[in-house]
């Protein structure tokens, strides 16, 4: 790369750095035309190349010149606005998929519903988005204490323990209990509940639903609601939500058309 083919464009105020053969990936976009001066919408200025459009977004659109790739930010909103950018600069299969419904966010939901007692807690969590609720099962964990039929174990500190199941009525919910209130007939005396990466075997509700909404809000959720489903059962229920990073990957010459959503680092969904 020489320093003949570095070049500076200011859109709107705000200074890009970019190269003469970045822009010419895509040959038949409006950025080439500028090149040769047919172009009047740009202007030289100062050693600068001037276009009085929305510098913000420029960002976004040099990403694709550059990479055939736009990663944009799970708060994103301005898609009319960046898929008027992208027809300004002629970017036509990049301004045709931001005006499709395929790149559009998704808002996961997940609602949990506890009843915490002073001796028991009952939790059932519900999500929109069946991977995510497979991925906090494998965190969750339910050890319950086994009934001592042989009397070495009477006077030892910690009782033999056995791992339960989480209880699944559907792929959308799951269904645990910690505590000790249980119906007549249970064999086991106490529950606990551990979520990884903590170790600790949590037997209170109060501790489990702290730490469970601790899980959650790391996980990149954000409590929207919180209400009392019922009062006379105690069971209150926290909605939350989570809005994952967009990646739009386009292929060139025009072809395949993937839009990716997920938190980076985090698994991701392919349409």
């Amino acid at each position: 790369m020489s320093i003949q083919d570095i070049l500076t464009i200011n859109v709107g105020g705000q200074i890009y750095t970019t190269t003469i053969t970045t822009l010419k990936k895509h040959m038949d976009s409006r950025l080439v035309r500028m090149l040769d001066g047919s172009d009047h919408e740009f202007r030289v200025s100062n050693g600068q190349v001037f276009v009085d459009r929305d510098g913000s977004l420029f960002k976004y659109i040099l990403d694709y010149i550059r990479t055939f790739q736009v990663s944009l930010p799970a708060d994103f909103s301005d898609f009319d606005g960046l898929m008027r950018e992208a027809e300004f600069y002629e970017l036509h299969t990049l301004a045709e998929f931001l005006g499709s419904d395929a790149c559009r966010p998704r808002v996961e939901i997940l609602e949990l519903r506890c009843s915490v007692q002073e001796s028991h807690g009952f939790f059932r969590i519900f999500c929109s988005q069946c991977s995510t609720l497979d991925a906090l099962a494998m965190r969750i964990s339910v050890f319950a204490e086994q009934p001592v039929v042989n009397w070495n174990y009477a006077y030892q500190h910690q009782k033999p323990m056995a791992l339960l199941p989480l209880q699944r009525p559907s792929h959308h919910d799951m269904v645990f209990q910690c505590g000790t209130d249980y119906s007549a007939g249970d064999e086991f005396a106490a529950r606990y509940v551990t979520i990884k990466p903590d170790d600790r075997r949590l037997l209170h509700g109060t501790n489990v639903l702290g730490l469970l909404m601790d899980t959650l809000l790391r996980e990149g959720f954000r409590l929207i609601s919180t209400r009392t489903a019922s009062p006379e059962e105690k069971v209150e229920c926290y909605t939350f939500e989570r809005k994952k990073n967009i990646q739009i990957i386009l292929n060139h010459p025009r072809t395949d058309q993937t839009v990716t959503q997920g938190k980076p680092g985090k698994t991701q969904r392919k349409r």
